[in-house]
């Protein structure tokens, strides 16, 4: 087979490149740009108001030092730990109720999924007013029961598990997209499971969770990307990470250190460590999961 280098060819080329230049341009300044700076900064002091001083390891060296950096990698990981898993277990269990043949189905699809539309920050108020612990709708309703609510957001015991709340609220997307993988399992497997009189519950282990293994895969992995970069919902909610910094998380340290301190090469040198540290879990879940995800057709 030969190329074609004749004029058209070129003209082609040419289009295309043309066409592609509005991607190419904003993928160069939006993205290489400051993915490459980032990096140069983590080496400098940098306080964006002057220009940045090559400093070494030393961003990395103070960050090892640093206790608040610790108490926000602390707050961020419990904070994963509970709302991953429990995340997805939620939208697991809603997607296959929602799997079912029920009257008025499609309403209660939407009706699940309109939480994970809802913005951050109309999300962050719209919890503010619900976990007030003198006048909240949740701690009403708990009185109605003779329970007598706690403080959600001036209790440090009670802070994250407010959030952990509102994350599986808000698991819409995670649902949705286990919704679609549960109506493409292949009805000839759970017929000859029926066939073998398997039960409901062996049904599901041993055809349906196999069979959506690679989506389930999918969403812990997105599940690990988003969990660990909480930010806009507890940097609203709980200013300075109060009660007793409880709820400030590794990404609002970043924030305040970029923005508020003025130390981006400090910001840049954490943001490179996140990046490894989500890298180096999500080669982990790859690997570890490998003998465990079905792909259909492999």
């Amino acid at each position: 087979m030969t190329r074609n280098t004749g004029p058209g060819a070129k003209r082609e080329a040419r289009a295309g490149f043309v066409f592609a230049s509005p991607w190419l341009i904003g993928f160069c300044i939006f993205l290489a740009y400051p993915l490459l700076a980032s990096i140069y900064f983590s080496f400098c002091d940098y306080s964006v108001l002057k220009p940045p001083v090559y400093v070494g390891l030393d961003n990395y060296k103070e960050l090892m030092g640093d206790e608040l950096f610790w108490k926000t990698l602390s707050n961020t990981f419990s904070y994963a730990a509970i709302a991953l898993p429990l995340g997805m277990l939620t939208s697991l269990i809603l997607a296959m109720l929602l799997n079912t043949k029920v009257k008025g189905m499609p309403l209660f699809r939407t009706l699940f999924f309109i939480p994970s539309l809802v913005p951050q920050v109309s999300l962050a108020c719209l919890w503010l007013w619900v976990f007030n612990g003198e006048h909240g709708v949740l701690n009403t309703l708990l009185l109605k029961f003779g329970i007598e609510g706690p403080n959600w957001l001036g209790n440090p015991a009670w802070s994250k598990p407010a959030l952990v709340v509102m994350a599986v609220w808000g698991g819409g997307n995670a649902m949705l997209i286990y919704l679609a993988s549960l109506q493409d399992v292949p009805t000839s497997l759970l017929e000859a499971a029926d066939l073998d009189g398997a039960s409901g519950w062996q049904k599901t282990l041993n055809v349906t969770l196999p069979m959506i293994s690679p989506v389930m895969l999918f969403n812990l992995v997105m599940g690990i990307i988003g969990s660990l970069q909480v930010f806009t919902v507890p940097y609203i909610m709980f200013p300075n990470g109060t009660p007793e910094r409880s709820t400030y998380f590794y990404t609002s340290y970043l924030f305040d250190n970029a923005f508020r301190f003025h130390k981006m090469g400090y910001a840049s040198a954490m943001g490179w460590i996140m990046f490894l540290m989500i890298l180096a879990l999500t080669y982990g879940s790859l690997r570890l999961s490998s003998k465990h995800v079905h792909y259909q057709g492999g």
